[in-house]
């Protein structure tokens, strides 16, 4: 099964006409993941390669306006390339709370008549998320405002066990989320495969006297069976070890982790997605305004021992050698101080409109 990831939006705080506000899309099998959508991520998707209409989910990391005022626009061009369809599943879309009372509020005050359904999952953020005066008490948006047919979705409170947040878990993921520390309440997200079925020892089981046929489907499929002779067959006893699922950590906005989940769910991530804001000489200045530099990423890179670290959300003074003007700074500088940390290890820096493949695993 392919996978892949494309970043549609890399930079901070707003768009330019070099790097577009935050957005990326994790596509497997056509279907397209879409993780925050700032502010013309339309627009990215139409210079793209892919097909915003292939979205069935969208996350959104945390309420701060470059991370999802794309949201009601990106809807509604969805609905006018949309036909109606009584049986099309509702687009998922995760983020905290207060994005359910702003996406129907877009929707009623602009008159938006959406031809497909939508449903918004919120997850309550907890107090040490943010500093204490900039906490919100959003329980106060009362869903009673909110019509019936538009107030669906859960809202998903933190597992006081796992110490995170459970999204999705379908025959093919387990999608998770997790607390980091911002101005406002952020989250990250893990996306892990489930490991796959291990290969059939064909060379075993005609040995064994079963030769190919449905038989090997049932074993694939975990269901034991009994030949005719009476010998009943277990399919442990004919599939290899499972194949590892693929894992990837998508980080929000933050200056570091909220709890200890962070880090046990992304330990040994494929890749790790973080932010890095500003470099490492702004640090400071980094965490006051509750961001990250290179070093701050590599080091939770390091700790979590993830196999490729990928580095977005710079601030517009970052540019390309060729496109650096007065008062900007060489983005290959934020790579050398993250490789720098993770002992000559390769960091990549995102782009608009790169895309990175997630190959599947081997068997071990």
């Amino acid at each position: 099964m392919s996978m892949d990831i494309t970043f549609l939006g890399t930079g901070s705080a707003y768009p330019s006409p070099t790097r577009g506000a935050s957005a990326l899309v994790l596509r497997r099998e056509g279907e397209g993941w879409l993780f925050d959508c700032g502010e013309g991520t339309q627009t990215q998707f139409m210079k793209s390669h892919l097909k915003a209409g292939r979205i069935t989910k969208i996350f959104i990391t945390h309420l701060h306006g470059d991370h999802f005022f794309g949201l009601p626009g990106l809807l509604c061009t969805l609905s006018l390339q949309s036909s109606p369809d009584p049986n099309k599943p509702p687009v998922d879309i995760y983020g905290p709370l207060g994005l359910r009372n702003f996406v129907w509020r877009a929707m009623e005050l602009s008159h938006s008549q959406l031809l497909f359904p939508y449903v918004v999952h919120e997850l309550v953020p907890t107090r040490d998320q943010c500093p204490a005066e900039e906490f919100k008490e959003l329980s106060c948006l009362d869903r009673d405002d909110v019509p019936s047919e538009e107030a669906q979705g859960r809202i998903v409170h933190l597992d006081p066990v796992e110490n995170s947040y459970l999204l999705v878990d379908d025959e093919q993921f387990v999608v998770k989320a997790f607390r980091l520390f911002h101005r406002i309440p952020s989250f990250g997200f893990v996306v892990e495969e489930k490991p796959r079925t291990g290969k059939l020892n064909v060379q075993k089981l005609k040995e064994i006297g079963v030769q190919p046929g449905p038989l090997y489907g049932k074993l694939k499929n975990g269901i034991t069976v009994v030949l005719e002779n009476g010998i009943t067959i277990s399919p442990s006893d004919v599939l290899e070890d499972p194949i590892p699922g693929r894992k990837i950590c998508i980080l929000g906005d933050c200056s570091g982790v909220v709890g200890d989940a962070a880090m046990k769910l992304c330990y040994e991530a494929d890749i790790l997605i973080h932010e890095a804001t500003l470099d490492d000489t702004q640090e400071e200045k980094a965490r006051e305004h509750g961001h990250s530099t290179p070093k701050m990423a590599s080091d939770f890179a390091k700790l979590c021992k993830v196999k490729k670290l990928v580095l977005t959300h710079f601030s517009q003074r970052y540019k390309p050698s060729a496109q650096i003007g007065e008062g900007d700074t060489d983005i290959t500088e934020l790579k050398r101080q993250a490789e720098s940390v993770l002992d000559g290890q390769e960091v990549t820096l995102a782009e608009d409109f790169m895309t990175i493949e997630v190959p599947m695993k081997k068997q071990k």
